[in-house]
């Protein structure tokens, strides 16, 4: 049992009264019941914690699982001591004082100088020469020699012949019990150190006493039936005397076994475990998921081989060299019961005719059967039966009659998926595909490097103008704070000067009233002086009105700027935007394979191709399918989902990211069918007299199939 600070950690047991059809919440490693929700949060929110120690080997800041798992195996790595030694080194564990490397060293040390019936170790058997051997018997001659029956082996350990030799004649060439393989039996053997005590069962069955020796009495002592270490009890009785004044934690053992039920619950860290996550108050209100629809031409069972294979046909149509086709053309296809139907044969022909250029088994197969070197619409079934009997399935294998007369169509939709199957796995295991595949893994990685490093040097550049900026702003508060102090002193050297003005035209003004001069040549100096203060008044208001001017021609240049900038802006934005979508569309093309969008709380799958439009469904069993046709169904699907599950909440993302992609599709299929069924009833609305073509019937478009990207 996994250790928590360096003690065994006792688990809960089951409730008392408990129903048989009550609903309760276990724990799956430690088989416990809560009926409590938090209570068992609060467990398993401990168990996850990196806190335990495994007992075997020691090892710590493991999870509680971990170390259940840590236990296991080293518990296979115990050495298996003989019972003859048993007793023996369970005595040299039980209350001893030494550490754990001491106590190994001193069990091996004994162990080696013990022999037992079973060891296999090296004896003088002629002329000094060392000789494996193996002990038969021990053969008790008085109390002080013992001698051994030993049986003398060959290089493949197969008995030679026996013989009696002394203990000095026996020698370890390798210690049986090695220091780190006697580790773990020590710690699984008992549940304390210092001092290393037995488990009480343990020490019953090979009567080994529980008592402490006296050399160590006054250091334990026995509580329950527990030995304590009387140093520790001594600590632990003076702080609660209050004598060391030290503040008590509260641990993990408490907190889990809920002996403290005042202690405030944790909040729920969220995401969690979907099927954990339990209705609350500040949740928004989920709309109910809707239900998907499931009507399938084939049987559901297939539906998962129809997805794959029409799914590996749109991805790899270049180099197949078929045109690709929708995905009902393909189901209307396969349900047909024609027996050449251009869009299967087709279908057929490229994969057998990739399987033909790969040169590999189903090559030289072929060329001993000296078939035709094209591939027709008349020897096509020829070419599929070499490839069943190559394959050799016996399923398959009971219906190469009937596609040799000709009745491939006659095959159920089951068979038919199952030899498509089997052939497009074949076809992933060429040598042109995986070449086709390296390539394409090659050129996404080019692509999405460029994509880091254009998003690198943009936020380079970024970061750059930003600094500039933060610069520029603190240079133009420090020139604009100098400005303001040079146009107040102007202003004040201004008023001063007016205030100056002022004061000697009021000392002109007293003297002049005063002494009322009739002096006509003072008369003529004091009118020219205020001709001239009244054009440098002209002046003043010249400037003022150029400076307005000024100011409106800069508002106007600012303004355009601000434009000019905008429009900068919004182009680079907009390139960014063409960058992007550029990216994401030749990544696209070089698809390795469809991935699923995510998993909801009850690992149902859901998978988007965005060539047919639909989301598909997929149990989590692998035996139903559905999907979701309309943009109303999306909508219900992203409101029933919960953010607070880990799968609900990556999914939700998933949808998020490809909605408006996906509602475009879902726009454009729903037009389609509006068409084709505008189609049908023009078609129900003809004359029973005048009689429609088959493949002018929309239903039967498939039949209309032409592959125009077929190799010459």
């Amino acid at each position: 049992m996994p250790l928590l600070k360096k003690k065994a950690f006792p688990l809960l047991e089951p409730p008392k009264d408990l129903d048989p059809n009550e609903l309760v919440y276990q724990v799956r490693f430690t088989k416990e019941i809560f009926r409590d929700y938090q209570t068992y949060l609060n467990r398993i929110n401990l168990y996850r914690q990196r806190i335990w120690t495994c007992k075997v080997s020691g090892k710590g800041n493991l999870t509680y699982e971990e170390a259940l798992v840590s236990e296991k195996h080293a518990t296979k790595k115990v050495p298996e001591i003989p019972k003859e030694l048993m007793a023996m080194a369970l005595c040299t564990i039980q209350f001893s004082m030494l550490s754990l490397k001491d106590l190994a060293d001193k069990i091996a040390a004994k162990l080696q100088e013990t022999l037992f019936i079973g060891a296999v170790l090296h004896g003088k058997r002629k002329k000094s020469d060392l000789c494996p051997c193996k002990i038969l018997k021990v053969l008790e001659e008085g109390t002080v020699k013992t001698k051994y029956e030993v049986a003398w082996l060959d290089r493949n350990k197969k008995v030679i012949e026996t013989a009696i030799v002394n203990r000095n004649d026996l020698i370890w060439k390798k210690s049986p019990f090695s220091r780190n393989s006697l580790k773990p039996f020590i710690r699984k053997s008992t549940y304390r150190s210092f001092p290393w005590v037995l488990h009480d069962k343990l020490a019953e069955k090979y009567h080994i006493s529980r008592d402490p020796p006296q050399d160590i009495e006054g250091k334990v002592f026995i509580q329950d039936g527990i030995v304590y270490n009387k140093r520790k009890k001594d600590a632990t009785d003076v702080e609660e005397s209050g004598k060391l004044k030290k503040k008590k934690v509260e641990g993990e053992e408490a907190e889990a076994t809920g002996k403290d039920n005042q202690q405030k619950e944790e909040p729920i860290k969220y995401p969690i475990d979907d099927l954990l996550v339990q209705p609350g108050t500040d949740d928004p209100v989920f709309t109910a998921r809707p239900l998907p629809s499931r009507d399938f031409k084939v049987p559901m069972d297939c539906v998962g081989d129809l997805l794959m294979v029409w799914d590996f046909c749109s991805s790899y149509c270049k180099l197949l060299h078929l045109l690709p086709f929708s995905l009902e053309d393909f189901e209307n296809a396969i349900c047909h019961k024609g027996s050449n139907v251009t869009l299967i044969v087709e279908t057929h022909s490229s994969l057998l005719r990739l399987l033909k250029h790969d040169k590999d088994e189903y090559f030289s197969a072929v060329q001993k059967r000296t078939r035709a070197l094209k591939i027709t619409l008349t020897n096509w079934t020829e070419y599929l039966c070499d490839f069943i009997e190559i394959i050799n399935v016996g399923d398959f294998s009971t219906n190469i009659t009937t596609i040799k007369r000709g009745h491939y169509g006659l095959l159920d939709a089951q068979v038919k998926l199952g030899i498509l199957r089997e052939l497009v796995n074949q076809v992933l295991g060429t040598d042109i595909v995986r070449e086709k595949l390296a390539e394409y893994v090659e050129e996404r990685q080019v692509l999405l490097a460029t994509k880091r490093g254009e998003a690198l040097k943009e936020g380079r550049k970024k970061r750059e103008k930003e600094q500039l900026n933060a610069k520029s702003v603190s240079n133009g508060v420090m020139n604009g704070h100098s400005a303001d102090i040079i146009g107040n002193n102007q202003h004040l050297l201004a008023n001063g000067n007016h205030i100056g003005q002022n004061g000697q035209v009021a000392k002109k003004k007293g003297v002049v009233f005063s002494a009322r001069p009739n002096n006509p040549s003072k008369r003529s100096e004091s009118s020219h002086s205020n001709i001239k203060s009244k054009k440098t008044g002209k002046k003043k208001n010249m400037n003022a009105e150029s400076q307005a001017e000024n100011a409106m021609d800069v508002t106007k240049k600012e303004a355009l700027i601000l434009l000019r900038d905008e429009k900068n802006t919004a182009a680079k934005q907009s390139s960014k935007e063409q960058r992007r979508e550029y990216f994401e569309r030749e990544i696209e093309k070089r698809i390795l394979h469809t991935n699923p969008l995510g998993k909801d709380k009850d690992y149902n799958r859901y998978c988007w191709f965005k060539r047919d439009g639909r989301m598909f469904v997929e149990s989590s069993d692998s035996k139903q399918w559905g999907y979701y046709c309309c943009k109303e169904e999306i909508d219900l699907l992203m409101g029933s989902l919960n953010p607070k599950g880990e799968r609900e909440r990556a999914l939700r993302k998933q949808v998020e990211r490809f909605y408006s992609r996906i509602c475009m599709e879902l726009q454009k299929r729903s037009k389609d069918l509006a068409n084709r069924i505008a189609l049908e009833e023009a078609v129900q609305r003809r004359s029973t007299r005048v009689r429609a073509l088959l493949r002018e019937n929309p239903a039967n478009a498939f039949l209309n199939y032409v592959n125009k990207w077929k190799e010459d």
